[in-house]
C-alpha cells in the first residue's frame, strides 16, 4: 500500500460563550493532517520535521516533549489497554511557524488496520504550560457520533474546572484520489446539562505542496505568534464584561482522562445533546 501524504487544511476556528454574557469570534486558520505511521516509514519531501524552518512540524510540541511523539500515543494507548489501533495515526495539529508554536488543542485519529477508527486523543495545553490528554474509546467511537468526557483541565480563568465535554468529529475519507476533502471538529463544555462553551474548528483538506506553504506564509504569517496574544485580548474583553476569574487548580494527577460514546438513552439526568451552531460542520460526509 502506498504511505498516505502529509496534508494541509485552510478553514475557521469559531468560538462563543453563552452565559453568563455572550462573547464569540472566529478567525482563519491553518493546520496540517499528518499520517504518523506513512512519515515514519518514509518522510515526506515538502514537510520540513524536528528543524529550524519558516513552516514545519515538531515532535517535541506533542506528547511527553520527545522526538518521535508517535512512540508516545503508542504507549500511552497501551497503558490504556487499546491493543488495536494499528493502523494509520492521524494528527491534526496547528503547525509551527517562524519558529513559534502554540497549540491549544490537536487532535490524533488511532485507526484500526482495517481503517475504522480504534481512538481518538485531544491533546490539550493550556497558557500556563500545562498538558492534558482525553482519550475517547469503546466500540461506539467513530466519525460523526457525539463523544463524551468530564472536564478536568484547568484552561480558562472564566470557566470553572467542571462539567462536560461533548466532542463530534466530522472528516471526509482522506483516501480519496484527489487527496482533497473537509473537516470539521466541534468542542462544546456543558455544565450542569446546558451549554456554556461552543466551539468548532473546520476546514477543506489539501495535499502539502510549496505551494501551499507559500500560501499559509503569506496569509496568516503570524497566525502562531498571535494565538497567545488572542488568548489575552479575550480575556480582557471577559473581565471588561465583569466576568468572575476562577483561580487555578492543581493540574490532574493522572495525565490521561477516560471518555466514549454518547449512548442516547443512558444519559444522566439534565444532560443534553449538541447544540446547533453556525459552522460547516455538516459539509464533511461522516465515516465510521
Amino acid at each position: 500500500m502506498t504511505p498516505a501524504r502529509a496534508r494541509i487544511g485552510f478553514g475557521e476556528v469559531r468560538h462563543k460563550r453563552l452565559a453568563p454574557v455572550e462573547h464569540g469570534f472566529a478567525y482563519p486558520t491553518c493546520f496540517l493532517m499528518l499520517p504518523m505511521r506513512s512519515l515514519r516509514c518514509e518522510a515526506d519531501p515538502v514537510l520540513t520535521r524536528n528543524r529550524r524552518t519558516l513552516f514545519g512540524f515538531r515532535d517535541a510540541d506533542h506528547g511527553d516533549g520527545r522526538g518521535d511523539s508517535l512512540a508516545w500515543l503508542d504507549e500511552l494507548l497501551a497503558g490504556e489497554g487499546i491493543a488495536d489501533a494499528d493502523g494509520e495515526v492521524w494528527l491534526h495539529c496547528i503547525p509551527r511557524m517562524f519558529g513559534v508554536a502554540f497549540k491549544p488543542v490537536s487532535f490524533w485519529y488511532a485507526h484500526r488496520a482495517d481503517q475504522t477508527l480504534a481512538a481518538i486523543v485531544v491533546e490539550v495545553n493550556n497558557t500556563f504550560g500545562e498538558r492534558h490528554c482525553y482519550l475517547l474509546a469503546g466500540d461506539d467511537i467513530g466519525f460523526g457520533r457525539t463523544l463524551a468526557a468530564t472536564k478536568v483541565f484547568h484552561v480558562s480563568p472564566f470557566c470553572q474546572t467542571r462539567g462536560e465535554y461533548q466532542f463530534r468529529f466530522m472528516r471526509t475519507d482522506l483516501a480519496a484520489r484527489d487527496a482533497c476533502g473537509r473537516t470539521a471538529v466541534r468542542v462544546e463544555l456543558h455544565v450542569d446539562g446546558a451549554p456554556l462553551l461552543l466551539t468548532s474548528v473546520s476546514g477543506r483538506i489539501e495535499p502539502l505542496t510549496r505551494g501551499a506553504v507559500r500560501f499559509a506564509l503569506w496569509t496568516l504569517p503570524a497566525m502562531t505568534a498571535v494565538i497567545v496574544a488572542r488568548i489575552h485580548w479575550h480575556a480582557l474583553k471577559l473581565w471588561l464584561k465583569k466576568l468572575t476569574i476562577v483561580g487555578k487548580p492543581a493540574p490532574p494527577q493522572a495525565r490521561v482522562t477516560r471518555g466514549a460514546a454518547v449512548v442516547e438513552g443512558l444519559r444522566e439526568a439534565g444532560a443534553s445533546r449538541l447544540s446547533p451552531t453556525t459552522d460547516d460542520a455538516t459539509s464533511a460526509q461522516n465515516r465510521a
